[in-house]
């Protein structure tokens, strides 16, 4: 009688190719997926670093060019502009082009979106820029009744008529448009609206923070609507109100490098793709060093991977 443990026939043979095919294949895709899920979690970066000028408003205004000379030098290719200081768009052009740098935004006061609107829109295609923002509500402003509504509807109206001429118009908040005002806030009143087309968000990824708002909870409320983030560090989150400008005191203190303070990068720059972020702005409002400033922010974010 023939031992069933020495059965080497056709049928036993198919069978154990069949296991082992099939473990083979079991393995192999365990390994592809274990790869694929360590190269997803590593493979991330930023393709589109900038800076915004405000972080060294007081050297571009004594040394416009040779500020952008330095920006380029630590390796930023894009610049956000918070004023040309007398420049022309033609000759901000030039500048940009002799330094290799592009400049895919601008920051524009909100009075600038009535009669002026027209000219920026003219100076945006010649620098070759392809959003416009507003970047701050005033005070006083802020204390009209109705004010969100108010400014939702000159932001549509700015939207449109940019829209047009091929540039996306883009709110940039502070921390006030996430507090209360009338049991609402702020920042939710101009994501509803605001026409979605018209006015695309720019993210400042500290002021939310500080705030004590999350990024990537409006990320997944609001996909596809953030193009553009502010990326800039706290060491820690200081006091807030809603009263008051922009605070250059206390809160400054606690500002420093990206990579520096207290803000989960990879956390945020995971859900990156649904935000529809394109471009990553560094910012520092007040550095005891811009140039060094500037320089580690971009040294710590040109490194990470998420």
């Amino acid at each position: 009688m023939n031992d069933p443990r020495h059965d080497f026939g056709p049928h036993h043979l198919n069978l154990n190719r069949r296991a082992f095919l099939g473990s083979a294949a079991t393995l192999t895709a365990a390994t592809l997926f274990a790869n694929k899920i360590s190269w997803a979690a590593g493979d991330h970066k930023i393709t589109h670093l900038g800076v915004q000028l405000y972080s060294v408003r007081d050297a571009m205004k004594a040394d416009f060019d040779g500020t952008l000379a330095k920006v380029a030098a630590i390796g930023y290719k894009e610049v956000e502009f918070a004023g040309y200081f007398d420049h022309s768009p033609k000759d901000v052009r030039a500048a940009l082009d002799s330094h290799g740098l592009t400049s895919p935004s601008c920051h524009v006061p909100y009075d600038v979106l009535g009669d002026k609107w027209p000219a920026q829109i003219e100076s945006a295609k010649t620098i070759g820029q392809s959003y416009i923002v507003c970047p701050w509500v005033s005070e006083e402003m802020r204390k009209q009744p109705d004010v969100w509504k108010v400014v939702s509807d000159t932001f549509n109206r700015a939207g449109e008529a940019s829209h047009k001429a091929g540039i996306q118009f883009a709110y940039h908040n502070h921390w006030f448009e996430f507090l209360p005002v009338d049991g609402k806030l702020p920042y939710d009143e101009l994501l509803k609206n605001c026409d979605p087309k018209l006015v695309k968000m720019e993210l400042d990824l500290c002021w939310i923070t500080v705030a004590g708002a999350d990024p990537v909870k409006y990320f997944q409320r609001y996909p596809g609507r953030f193009p553009l983030v502010h990326v800039k560090d706290m060491k820690k989150l200081p006091p807030i109100s809603q009263s008051g400008g922009q605070d250059f005191g206390d809160s400054m203190k606690d500002m420093t490098e990206v990579g520096g303070g207290i803000i989960d990068w990879k956390r945020i720059f995971a859900h990156s793709e649904e935000a529809g972020i394109k471009h990553y702005i560094v910012e520092h409002d007040k550095a005891a060093d811009p140039f060094g400033s500037i320089r580690g922010s971009y040294e710590y974010l040109e490194k990470l991977r998420w």
